[in-house]
């Protein structure tokens, strides 16, 4: 559909010139995100302040027109995706750090800033924002709270839940409103800055954040620990979080994807049948002592081989495992299918070796990698061909069952987006599911917030 005359007069009064784009090519490079699902939106603005978001909410919502919020579009899930049309609001240009303050341990800045962007401007002052996602040198802090996305971090410093203090934002009305604090503790009244993070976008449209920064260690040392099996590495996941040392990352690398990675970067990456990565952070001083516990816990059934870093050179060698992991699967399967479930830390071997029988009952290659740390497994379907492809969606099926069956969740940090919206019944019962829908119709009463993402 095309949006009506009075509707695109409207938006130019708000939107001049080259801050509303309706051409062909300028709405199909925003049709799309990571997840390979696109439709083109039937217009795409980009607001440079508050009070335009507000005017574009008011004028669509007028209308009835769909209002699709988008980062740098490094979703997985297609939770950008405008699929009924609709304006795009890209927050590109609204990338400014407004304020950094060091005594209150916190930043404020607008949805368009990078992640990586932010980090580079807190190192100065001695601090860093916790949240990681691999795609942090390109994604924007808006998009990190749209989807709650973590990263390696989230072990020990939590998610951008947890490392948020206030929202400014604007809800499905058109209201423009402020929710949270600028202090660490606050009790008054519903936390709406923890709904609004992981909401996708559906319930309003964040145009300012306050971020909770965290000072920056000045050590780290890196471990790699070899298993002679996938239980074997996650049982000492269990091991590991059950002590007082909690690390700064807890990688868990399986057996199919350390050959993937081999193949691709080389004798450096180690044939073995799963492998962790440790990371423990803190003061020089400690850092050994720390480091021990985690490598006694590390230690048990099924070790073949412990490795601490000495040098910084050692520490990138032994991170090419896990950095050669992507392009290799790449080389595999251009239709990757990539969930990120979650299960309790001490039911990863049950996860892992569930996901084993499930690869082998449906003949699909799956590769598991992730956040061990937190229970966060990212389970790859590597289809080659239709036929495969096919088979994965049933086994996908199974994979969520499974994790449910475990007590787990399907997303710890991807989100639900268009992909898994149909499996939500499975994790959610229908009374949750409808009092998650009467939120919606309060902040969003005409639906025109991303539609079709999400509830089911």
């Amino acid at each position: 559909m095309s949006l009506p005359d009075s509707l695109l007069v409207t938006l130019r009064s708000h939107f001049p010139e080259a801050s509303l784009a309706t051409g062909d090519a300028e709405r199909l490079a925003y049709a799309y995100d990571n997840s390979r699902r696109n439709a083109k939106p039937d217009a795409v603005v980009f607001p440079t302040e508050h009070a335009q978001v507000e005017a574009l909410v008011q004028a669509c919502r007028a209308h009835q027109v769909s209002v699709i919020g988008r980062g740098r579009g490094t979703n997985t899930t297609g939770a950008t995706v405008p699929v009924d049309g609709g304006v795009v609001v890209s927050f590109e240009r609204m990338n400014r750090i407004l304020r950094i303050d060091p005594d209150n341990r916190f930043a404020v800045v607008e949805p368009g800033v990078l992640n990586g962007d932010l980090q580079q401007a807190l190192k100065p002052h001695g601090f860093f924002w916790p949240p990681d996602p691999s795609s942090a040198p390109w994604c924007s802090i808006g998009g990190n709270l749209a989807c709650n996305s973590a990263g390696p971090r989230t072990v020990k410093y939590g998610s951008p839940r947890e490392n948020t203090l206030g929202l400014r934002a604007v809800a499905g009305t058109g209201d423009g409103f402020r929710c949270g604090t600028y202090t660490s503790k606050g009790a008054t009244g519903y936390d709406l800055t923890r709904l609004l993070i992981g909401s996708e976008g559906t319930l309003a449209l964040i145009t300012e954040a306050t971020l909770k920064l965290t000072p920056k260690p000045t050590g780290l040392r890196t471990m790699r620990a070899t298993y002679r099996d996938v239980g074997a590495a996650a049982r000492a996941v269990a091991r590991i979080m059950a002590q007082p040392v909690t690390p700064c990352a807890l990688e868990f690398i399986d057996d199919v994807a350390l050959k993937l990675a081999r193949d691709y970067g080389g004798d450096v990456v180690p044939l073995a049948g799963a492998m962790l990565m440790v990371e423990v952070d803190g003061e020089p001083d400690t850092l050994a002592g720390a480091m021990e516990a985690v490598a006694r816990a590390a230690r048990g059934d099924g070790l073949e081989e412990l490795r601490i870093a000495e040098t910084v050179e050692e520490t990138q060698a032994l991170w090419s495992a896990r950095k050669a992991l992507s392009p290799a699967q790449r080389t595999i399967s251009p239709n990757k299918i990539n969930e990120d479930v979650v299960v309790p830390v001490s039911r990863l071997p049950e996860l892992v070796d569930g996901i084993k029988q499930l690869s082998k009952k449906h003949d699909v290659l799956i590769v598991s990698f992730g956040h061990a740390g937190n229970g966060n497994l990212h389970v790859n379907l590597l289809p080659r061909d239709e036929a495969e492809r096919e088979r994965a969606h049933a086994c996908l099926a199974e994979v969520f069952a499974l994790v449910i069956a475990l007590d787990g969740t399907l997303s710890g940090e991807h989100g639900i987006g268009l992909v898994k919206r149909e499996f939500m019944p499975l994790a959610l019962q229908p009374s949750t599911l409808q009092l998650m829908r009467n939120v919606k119709s309060a902040f969003d009463p005409d639906g025109i917030l991303n539609p079709g993402k999400l509830l089911p």
